[in-house]
């Protein structure tokens, strides 16, 4: 297993062409509890390229009805992210400042309950720019939403076999 850099140029892009439209290739799951991290997968997949093929635990889209969870949920994408040891992408929990082009932002209350995901798609003076599904946005200021808690997830590089 080798680890290659992620495109975050082409996650971005993704992003851009995406961010009001639905790609046909994915299912949209706005209406059965949300787009958003399907939607940041997307853009994952994009810049990296691969996949993980673990049953339950990784990380992959087939159809709407052969996928992981990790793939649209808010929780388990993150548990993946931060603890992927085999394919596809992985990440770190850092401080805002450390934030790049194509790292994902997690929304959540004081509870500690995490319900958006979001991928960064610009900066203005510094401040994250995001695009996103369910409540589509694309370059939509972090500080425009409402929140108690956030979590910064840099996308550290993607694995692959190849």
């Amino acid at each position: 297993m080798r680890t290659i850099g992620y495109d975050r140029r082409k996650a971005a892009d993704y992003a851009k062409r995406w961010a009001f439209r639905r790609n046909p290739a994915y299912y949209d799951f706005s209406r059965i509890g949300g787009d958003c991290t399907n939607f940041v997968s997307q853009c994952l997949y994009a810049g990296g390229g691969t996949m993980n093929e673990t049953p339950v635990t990784g990380w992959f889209y087939r159809s709407a009805n052969d996928r992981t969870a990790s793939w649209t949920g808010v929780e388990f994408l993150y548990r993946f992210l931060v603890s992927n040891r085999g394919e596809g992408p992985f990440a770190e929990e850092v401080q805002p400042g450390a934030l790049e082009l194509g790292d994902v932002i997690q929304l959540g209350r004081a509870t500690g309950d995490y319900y958006h995901t979001c991928i960064v798609s610009g900066f203005l003076f510094g401040e994250p720019l995001v695009a996103a599904h369910s409540y589509d946005a694309f370059n939509k200021p972090l500080s425009s939403y409402v929140f108690e808690q956030a979590r910064f997830l840099h996308i550290a590089g993607v694995r692959t076999e190849e």
